[in-house]
């Protein structure tokens, strides 16, 4: 059972221990430092911390003593943009061939020491030695659709989400925004598009329908059904019960729009989202910060709000800093303002664990 939580924010990473009530803030280390993303790989027990220094660049961290000590390792590195190769975005700006940031850090269970980056402008590297050195996997950069990939929220696209298959290591699925979902069965020699049943609003009518125009804001998997997924997209929340096969939209109140998706390890018809107003607002509905369960794989979903702030709150949630515990009972979230709250009892009642804390951009139970 885990009962610590890492939580990475604008101004530092800091250690949660305890659940629900009891849940409470024990340590903070990079004070000061953007941390985008935080994650663990539990075959080892080694932590990883991404630093965005801004003007200085992006870092990588190792942590080999549950946050005692670090060491800095190595980051994805785009290779040189060949000669006369045209690289645009939707806004007709040359892309830069350059490490914007990481957005999803994964273990490859494929291989010992093994990682995944999903990284800004929309590279997937694989590391085989622990961070010590990255590759682009260049079959997923070169496809002929990845060019149409733009930025959704951003000016860069991202791949923010990585799934690896419980049933097969070599199985990878990953989120891009915007650029649909994809999936790789080989280990990441080839690459197939998912998005069948999606649809953007955000284009003309006749691409709608295409992967590349797809913003998936968060794709998880259920680690006991796995042919089950869940995605929480720029237009509502979809849900896909055959193995990707095809993805049925879903409706929620008070709003399908939002960032971040939990499923439950063992229940794939139990899932949780914070919802909020679309684009220009991006606030709670009302000025109350609630969270949605459903139960029964979307057909109906409960309104969570005992213990969050019902009046004049506007905390937005980011797509990583909802997290659940492995045997599903208790999950946390941080928010935008700074706010921590944590359940132990699948979101019946939540508990305020911090109020002070800068912008929570992630949150991973180890």
């Amino acid at each position: 059972m885990s009962d610590t939580l890492l939580v990475a924010t604008r101004k530092g990473l800091f250690v949660i221990e305890g659940r629900g009530a009891s849940a409470r803030v024990e340590r903070a280390m990079f004070l000061g430092d953007n941390l985008p993303m935080v994650t663990v790989d539990r075959r080892d027990g080694a932590w990883y911390a991404v630093l965005d220094h801004g003007h200085f660049g992006v870092k990588l961290h190792r942590s080999e003593d549950r946050g005692a000590t670090w060491t800095e390792i190595a980051v994805p590195a785009y290779p040189p943009k060949p000669e006369g190769f045209v690289d645009k975005d939707m806004w007709g700006r040359e892309r830069e061939w350059a490490l914007k940031n990481i957005w999803a850090l994964a273990p490859a269970l494929d291989v010992d020491g093994g990682l995944w980056a999903g990284t800004m402008p929309g590279g997937l590297f694989k590391s085989e030695d622990r961070g010590a050195s990255w590759k682009l996997v260049e079959s997923l950069w070169n496809h002929p659709s990845r060019t149409k990939w733009n930025g959704g929220g951003a000016d860069h696209t991202s791949i923010h989400s990585i799934c690896v298959d419980p049933r097969d290591p070599r199985a990878v699925v990953v989120a891009v925004s915007s650029g649909g979902v994809w999936r790789t069965k080989d280990g990441g020699a080839s690459w197939e598009p998912h998005t069948r049943g999606m649809k953007a609003g955000y284009v003309p009518p006749e691409q709608a329908e295409n992967p590349e125009n797809q913003d998936p804001h968060c794709v998880v998997q259920c680690a006991g059904a796995p042919t089950a997924f869940w995605c929480q997209h720029h237009m509502g929340i979809w849900r896909s019960t055959d193995d990707l096969a095809s993805w049925d939209q879903l409706e929620a109140k008070p709003s399908s729009f939002g960032f971040p998706v939990a499923v439950h390890p063992r229940e794939p018809d139990t899932a949780w989202f914070v919802p909020a107003h679309s684009d220009q607002k991006r606030a709670p509905i009302e000025g109350e910060v609630v969270v949605t369960r459903t139960r029964d794989g979307g057909k109906s979903f409960e309104i969570l709000r005992n213990g969050l702030p019902q009046r004049f709150a506007y905390d937005l949630v980011f797509r990583h800093a909802l997290a659940i515990t492995d045997d599903g009972d208790a999950l946390a979230f941080g928010s935008s303002t700074g706010n921590l709250w944590a359940t132990d009892d699948q979101g019946d009642h939540w508990h305020t664990v911090a109020n002070n804390l800068p912008p929570i951009y992630a949150v991973r139970y180890i």
